[in-house]
């Protein structure tokens, strides 16, 4: 099972916004850190604000802030959140002859909720503590690129 970069960078936007106090953090200075577009950063900060677990604020002194909603959010929540209702494979695309009567794709089923049990327990703040916490700090500090 892999995640999508969608879904990667949600998980580590939120961990930056947890991990760092910045009131100055900013769409394109969280994009500059995480080394993404800022196109693609503002789509995903857009969904984690629709979400409630991100506030936005605009103008001079505007930025990025997690919520206490964000901080305690379920990472395997979360990842099927973001991921959305989409299976493994998709039979239906590739036409497959199978697709009436395959026991693969209950089985990648079952696989695919195993993975998202697995990352239930843990919340975006666990996850930004150390030794991860020190590596966002300093990304946060060091000058974009």
């Amino acid at each position: 099972m892999q995640l999508t970069r969608y879904t990667d960078l949600g998980l580590r936007i939120l961990m930056r916004l947890a991990a760092v106090d910045d009131p100055a953090a900013t769409t394109r200075t969280v994009a500059a850190q995480m080394a993404v577009s800022y196109t693609h950063a503002a789509k995903v900060v857009a969904r984690l604000q629709a979400l409630g677990l991100v506030e936005t604020r605009r103008g001079r002194t505007g930025g990025l802030q997690i919520t206490d909603a964000g901080r305690h959010q379920s990472v395997g929540r979360l990842a099927r959140e973001l991921e959305g209702p989409d299976e493994v494979i998709d039979c239906e695309g590739l036409k497959c002859p199978l697709r009436k009567a395959c026991r693969l794709r209950g089985l990648l089923r079952e696989a695919q909720e195993a993975f998202f049990v697995v990352l239930d327990p843990w919340t975006v703040e666990e996850l930004s503590r150390e030794p991860t916490g020190s590596v966002l700090l300093a990304l946060s500090v060091r000058p974009p690129d």
